[in-house]
């Protein structure tokens, strides 16, 4: 069962959205909080498997609970579902530790799998936000002038990185190359330890600070 703490500062919203996930076999709403001050503290009290946020909310917003969440070692993975659609947002919300993103226009059905992703450690960004963000990370420089690591990437590896940053899953980056799945899997695990990061958004992240996209 995946416990997951409902923050949204629109009452029907969240109410609704609390209805629909617990209406689900395996998810389990196991509180709710109108604002970020009301959600970190009931966060301890309910010890979610999944956050799911708004950023948009009153006395302490979205990227505050964020950045609060950040300074904590054992914070759950945090799902951001917003109506905020602005790239700047987005942006500061992967860099604080959001693990997925997505707007509020999704499918009960796509949010719940979003939820799953997330606790079982994935990452999850809807994929028309996940080729702004590229865009945007393309048009910010860099604040480091070359790949400064032990181990720089291989043309396969930024091959790999580039369609993961397009938003394409490991099965389509496995067609494109022709490569099997399990051999991108593996290309994926070794950028990730190259970069220092934990998933693949913040490998993109960081490849673009680097300039090595």
């Amino acid at each position: 069962m995946i416990r997951v703490l409902v923050v949204d500062d629109q009452t029907l919203v969240r109410e609704g959205l609390a209805a629909l996930l617990g209406s689900l076999a395996d998810l389990e709403v196991c509180g709710e909080a109108a604002d970020g001050e009301e959600a970190l503290r009931i966060l301890e009290e309910s010890a979610p498997d999944v956050v799911l946020l708004d950023l948009r909310m009153p006395r302490l917003d979205g990227l505050g609970v964020l950045e609060a969440l950040s300074a904590r070692p054992a914070a759950p993975p945090v799902l951001v579902l917003t109506t905020f659609d602005d790239d700047a947002a987005l942006l500061e919300a992967v860099r604080l530790g959001a693990r997925g993103y997505l707007l509020k226009d999704v499918r009960l059905d796509q949010l719940a799998d979003a939820v799953r992703t997330v606790a079982a450690g994935g990452e999850l960004i809807h994929p028309s936000l996940s080729s702004r963000l590229v865009e945007t990370l393309a048009g910010r420089p860099g604040r480091f002038d070359a790949l400064d690591l032990p181990d720089p990437l291989t043309r396969r590896e930024k091959a790999v990185l580039r369609l993961a940053a397009a938003g394409c899953a490991n099965e389509e980056i496995a067609r494109a190359l022709g490569l099997a799945v399990g051999t991108v899997k593996n290309h994926v695990s070794t950028i990730l330890s190259k970069l220092g990061v934990r998933d693949r958004t913040r490998a993109v992240l960081r490849a673009y600070e680097l300039g090595v996209l």
